[in-house]
């Protein structure tokens, strides 16, 4: 019966054991694959001809003529876009074409001067243009078209006036007859209500096809250029097609959010073919192409990660790990051969075990504050460093952080050697020092290299600890340790608190995230690997 019973055991905790590892895989994939999903998308996705420009422009790379001739192509489209937009804003922008009519009369006024006329000629000339100026503002500030009628039509009867031949005051001619075309299919009464509309219009295509030609380029570089990936795009075109409102649609009900098309908003008006047109000719207009974009890895980034790669942030993230390992693993086995090997079991170890285990579990960004205070503030300047944060305050926090992991796994390891193995070397004449280094360290670590496993993980995800310490969102490449850099982790933390900028470029985010944990595992697969080699020297292979 006990066989039996035996066999039955075995069998349900072997079917226990690995439904429990088919748990955890699939708890891994639901929480990783999403993200590596979208991380992916920061190196395989649909360019358009804005980031082949981008390329160029930021990195050299690509070829210029063959982008030339790509970009007049894309520009033979866009230029219907820029001219449905200036047609219609003809009628509507009031201020702009009073302004205009204000400095037409200004250099008519000046060209009068120097025409060689009587003084009573000249009041007289002037005279008129002022009041063709006049007329005109009347009739472009006025909701009435009888009105702006009868004022454009006072305008154009001086259209073949001699005195205004050949003189810059035939713009005021070319004026009215701009706008007097401008109004037909515009109902004046909504003339705020297209300008506003407008303004997000003209807001969507400057994200989508970036600056117009001939114009100055803008001092931030995420708005020299359109879209420069397929999905933005298209994100951006939904955008442009379709407007979002909130209405109430019942009395003492929350407001209610709508999509409403913009080419109803626009009906009737010169800018309502504007959408169709958009909608059918964007892929004319932004040339997309499938790209993998491998350079991700080893370019720089633009001011908040908006074009470029994480080159920075990996070699920063690199070096915090690194330098807080080479800090943390010969402080962990000193310290926790010291609690194996030469305290005894009173009072004051076992308060220094408490306190290390207090350690492991107090929130890091309390470690973050004592490295400011301690390291930044104190430590480095009293031996002459510059009271900053900076690489080596931002590692040696880190490695207080995970000092007590260090400890725990190398105590662990060192009590796993078999006590016949130092009874040997002592039986031999072996001093103690002698027979932990030749003998324990070697045999303990395998073991020690997992509580480095364990701590590389956590000192290259940290942030709260880096924040006060080290841990830059954008600068140069750190020239000493007493610089700080930029890092993976604080780097998805900077693009996290930017919600406009987060949404605008997720790609980044994720890819930044997806980065930083496949360096975990490869910093991982180096130290198994190591591992994997000491146990089989130990074992004579």
């Amino acid at each position: 019966m006990r066989p039996i019973i035996r066999r039955i055991t075995d069998k349900a905790f072997t079917i226990l054991t690995g439904t429990s590892a088919v748990l955890l895989m699939s708890v891994l994939l639901i929480v990783l694959g999403p993200m590596v999903w979208q991380g992916a998308k920061a190196v395989i996705f649909k360019d358009t001809v804005e980031f082949r420009k981008m390329q160029l422009d930021l990195y050299n790379r690509g070829n210029s003529a063959s982008l030339e001739v790509e970009n007049s192509k894309a520009e033979s489209f866009r230029k219907i876009v820029y001219e449905t937009i200036d047609k219609f804003k003809h009628g509507i922008d009031t201020e702009e074409l009073i302004d205009r009519s204000k400095q037409v009369y200004r250099q008519f006024r000046k060209e009068l001067r120097y025409k060689g006329i009587t003084g009573e000629e000249y009041q007289k000339i002037r005279s008129l243009a002022k009041e063709l100026r006049d007329r005109l503002q009347t009739a472009f500030e006025s909701n009435d078209k009888k009105t702006i009628k009868e004022n454009i039509d006072y305008v154009l009867q001086y259209r073949s006036d001699k005195d205004f031949a050949d003189t810059v005051a035939v713009e005021f001619f070319t004026l009215a007859e701009d706008f007097q075309k401008s109004i037909e299919n515009i109902d004046l009464n909504k003339r705020q209500q297209y300008t506003s509309s407008l303004q997000q219009v003209e807001e969507i295509i400057f994200r989508l096809l970036g600056p117009r030609p001939g114009e100055p380029l803008p001092a931030l570089t995420m708005e020299r250029y359109g879209a420069t990936r397929w999905d933005l795009a298209q994100k951006l075109l939904d955008k442009l097609l379709w407007s979002e409102q909130w209405i109430q649609k019942e009395a003492g009900q929350p407001l209610v959010k709508i999509r409403a098309s913009r080419a109803e908003q626009f009906a009737g008006t010169k800018l309502e073919s504007l959408f169709g047109y958009a909608e059918n000719n964007l892929a004319k207009m932004l040339k997309p192409k499938f790209t993998f974009y491998w350079q991700y890895f080893i370019d720089d980034s633009t001011p908040g990660h908006y074009f470029g790669g994480v080159r920075p942030e990996v070699l920063g993230t690199l070096l915090l790990t690194l330098l807080a390992m080479l800090f943390v693993f010969p402080l962990g086995v000193i310290s926790a051969a010291y609690l194996v090997e030469c305290a005894s079991d009173n009072i004051a170890i076992r308060i220094i075990r408490m306190c290390i285990n207090t350690l492991a579990g107090v929130p890091s960004i309390v470690f973050g504050l004592f490295g400011l205070a301690f390291f930044v503030l104190f430590f480095i300047p009293l031996f002459g460093g510059p009271s900053k944060p900076c690489i080596l305050a931002a590692s040696m926090t880190l490695a207080v952080l995970t000092l007590p992991v260090m400890i725990r796994a190398s105590e662990e390891a060192i009590r796993s050697v078999p006590q016949t193995y130092k009874e040997a070397s002592l039986g031999l004449g072996a001093s103690r020092f002698r027979t932990f280094v030749k003998v324990t360290l070697p045999a303990a670590l395998p073991g020690i290299l997992t509580g480095v496993i364990l701590s590389l993980s956590r000192v290259a995800g940290e942030t709260a600890p880096i924040l006060f310490t080290g841990a830059v969102a954008l600068g140069p490449l750190p020239k000493s340790l007493f610089d700080p850099t930029r890092t993976l982790s604080y780097g998805s933390y900077d693009i996290a608190v930017g919600d406009r900028l987060a949404m605008m470029v997720p790609h980044n985010q994720y890819g930044i995230v997806v980065t930083l944990v496949l360096l975990i595992i490869c910093l991982n697969a180096i130290a198994v690997v190591f591992r994997a080699r000491m146990f089989r020297r130990l074992k004579g292979h």
